[in-house]
């Protein structure tokens, strides 16, 4: 099994944008309504549909609200990361964390208003 997620959006350029330039994303397949991505080394995919495109069905026409949705991106160094997307000037919406689980991890926001978790996982305290 296989997951890509998608948003509805019409901010396809922008999405582009954000996600080659911010994180790294590659372009697996784009034309006029559809844009797909993927992770550098492609384990996973993220997709954005132009709402309201006649090829698609009722279900897939009304855009997203930019909010309720979020994405946890796991990385090997997350310091590396915070210390990159702040050098690009990107909007650091939750500051640098470490949890007592285990998460350290920080947060941003794409255009369309999903959330994204930045994070590398280590092991939590016990209980």
């Amino acid at each position: 099994m296989k997951l890509n997620a998608g948003v509805l959006t019409a901010k396809l350029a922008e999405s582009r944008t954000f996600y080659t330039d911010i994180l790294d994303f590659g372009v697996t397949f784009e034309n006029e309504f559809y844009l797909l991505m993927h992770t550098p080394g492609r384990t996973a995919e993220l997709s954005f549909l132009l709402p309201g495109h006649p090829s698609q069905q009722p279900l897939f026409q009304p855009a997203f609200a930019g909010k309720g949705m979020y994405l946890t991106i796991e990385v090997e160094n997350v310091d590396e990361w915070y210390q990159k997307v702040r050098n690009k000037g990107v909007k650091i919406e939750i500051e640098m964390r470490e949890e007592p689980w285990g998460d350290r991890h920080f947060a941003i926001q794409d255009p369309n208003g999903v959330g994204i978790d930045i994070v590398t996982y280590a092991p939590g305290e016990s209980a």
